[in-house]
């Protein structure tokens, strides 16, 4: 029980020495003020992701539309990613997606905890040339491919996946927080009151 508690404590600290760096905070700050800019022109943005990332995205693109009042997709339906991955290629299919689905204007949120991933790298530079905005959300290496490509990058010094991308969740879901004004909110009928007051 020893050994197991003092492996957790060492494992939480990573969590603690990568969350709150001083960086990250202006960071996170200016991600709520960009995103809030997409939404006050009439914009949505998009986030996508793989594997865990790819849940991250689809449970933050929830709750930044549905309580912070910012409208957000994913693409993480099953029949769109295999039916893109079947005609173009799975490295493509993201950036296919984005060509069919995006409007001038939107912002693109990419979460990949190497920064590696060949579809999300097809898919922000492709972001990128389109003139969409990018934000990125890695790991791993400082100067992983698709960290270089985004407007915004918000990257964990880590090389472990689960840190990463819990990390990730963290700040993502702080900055809709952050929207919101508030950490405790009941759901959506109960907070469209609390903030009608």
């Amino acid at each position: 029980m020893t050994n197991e508690k003092g492996w957790l404590s060492d494992y939480l600290e990573r969590y603690r020495q990568v969350l709150a760096r001083e960086e990250i905070l202006e960071d996170l700050a200016r991600l709520k003020a960009l995103l809030q800019e997409i939404s006050a022109r009439g914009n949505k943005v998009i986030l996508a992701g793989n594997g865990g990332s790819a849940a991250i995205a689809s449970h933050c693109a929830v709750d930044f539309t549905k309580n912070a009042g910012v409208r957000c997709v994913n693409f993480n339906e099953a029949d769109l990613i295999t039916c893109l991955a079947n005609d173009f290629g799975y490295e493509e299919w993201l950036k296919k997606a984005l060509e069919f689905y995006a409007d001038d204007g939107d912002g693109v949120i990419l979460i990949s905890s190497s920064g590696k991933s060949p579809n999300m790298v097809q898919a922000g530079r492709y972001a990128v040339g389109r003139g969409l905005t990018l934000v990125t959300f890695t790991g791993f290496e400082a100067d992983n491919p698709l960290k270089q490509l985004g407007a915004m990058n918000l990257w964990v010094d880590s090389r472990a996946y689960n840190i990463i991308e819990m990390t990730h969740q963290i700040w993502l879901l702080a900055v809709c927080d952050l929207i919101i004004g508030k950490a405790e909110y009941p759901a959506r009928k109960e907070l469209d009151d609390v903030l009608a007051r």
